[in-house]
């Protein structure tokens, strides 16, 4: 299985309270395995707060639903050993 790396980072972003924001990440290949999202260190599941997909096979986003203050802080998507945060 071929090592998939990223070759598009995260973004640092800055949004209103109440408002969705998305964070987007491009790896190297398709299907990539052992893909995860953080906030501030927790992992993150699809849910109705947070909406994570794949795009075209390789662009994975992550949608942050009505932020609050309790949502600063740092967004981590980790592909195998490799990560980015934003």
């Amino acid at each position: 299985e071929p090592d998939v790396t990223i070759v598009s980072s995260l973004k640092d972003m800055v949004v209103s309270e109440g408002d969705d924001v998305t964070f987007r990440c491009q790896v190297s290949h398709e299907n990539a395995r052992d893909v995860e999202w953080k906030l501030q260190d927790v992992a993150l599941q699809n849910n109705e707060m947070n909406e994570i997909s794949v795009e075209k096979g390789r662009i994975h986003t992550l949608t942050l639903r009505k932020v609050t203050e309790q949502d600063i802080g740092t967004v981590t998507f980790r592909v195998g050993p490799h990560t980015s945060t934003a």
